[in-house]
């Protein structure tokens, strides 16, 4: 013969159940979740064993080619230095370097620049600062900085001029930890009397090394911090 309950007794075993199955429930979901996190680690795990070898790899290839023909200035091997430990400290980007240069005068230049740097197994990030003249290009290079590790500004006469920066805004870009300045037809004196706020910066210049020899030089601030 069934057992008859009442109402009350009958609430109380649906609040038991209820009860039961949201903590079924919750146990399922932090296992999922920390399987979940498991398989995320060991994929960024494999992918950083990756890079970290695929970076080697070029680096050596780099110093291989490059022993004989590409120096460092006690000013150059301090920026290397400097971008070196800001990456270090950095989250995962989407790519190594974003190059920015002005299309008016340095477009060839650019495009020679990516290519070597890319042959060298640095991937970049191309953006035409002249698309947005007259606009203030602050953010856009801050965002391009967010989304990369290290960022590549090719200053030369029309990049320099203020149809695109601020004397402020590009004084604080350049002032920037994983911002590495490469000059063309312009010189160090020169970005000086273009803001205050340069005269101490430094950076690499086609004046006194090849597109090749520059592109090197970059590849080993940007890809030897993952050793």
């Amino acid at each position: 013969m069934a057992k008859k309950i009442s109402a009350s007794q009958m609430r109380q075993q649906l609040r038991s159940a209820e009860r039961k199955a949201q903590q079924d429930l919750k146990r399922a979901e932090r296992k999922f979740v920390k399987e979940v996190e498991k398989k995320v680690d060991k994929i960024v795990a494999d992918h950083n064993r990756k890079a970290d070898r695929h970076n080697r790899q070029q680096l050596a290839k780099i110093r291989q080619s490059s022993d004989s023909s590409v120096s460092f200035t006690v000013e150059e091997r301090h920026l290397v230095e400097r971008v070196q430990g800001a990456i270090a400290e950095q989250d995962e980007r989407e790519t190594d370097v974003f190059l920015s240069y002005a299309r008016i005068d340095g477009a060839d230049v650019a495009e020679q620049l990516r290519s070597e740097l890319e042959a060298l197994g640095v991937e970049v990030w191309f953006d035409d600062v002249a698309i947005k003249a007259g606009q203030s290009l602050a953010r856009e290079m801050d965002n391009g900085l967010t989304r990369s590790h290290a960022g590549v500004t090719l200053l030369t006469a029309a990049y320099l001029g203020r149809r695109f920066w601020t004397e402020r805004e590009l004084g604080a870009l350049l002032h920037k930890d994983t911002v590495i300045p490469v000059l063309h037809g312009v010189s160090f004196d020169d970005v000086g009397k273009f803001s205050s706020f340069l005269k101490d910066r430094k950076g690499f210049s086609t004046e006194y090394d090849s597109v090749e020899e520059i592109a090197a030089k970059i590849a080993e601030a940007v890809l030897l911090s993952s050793e």
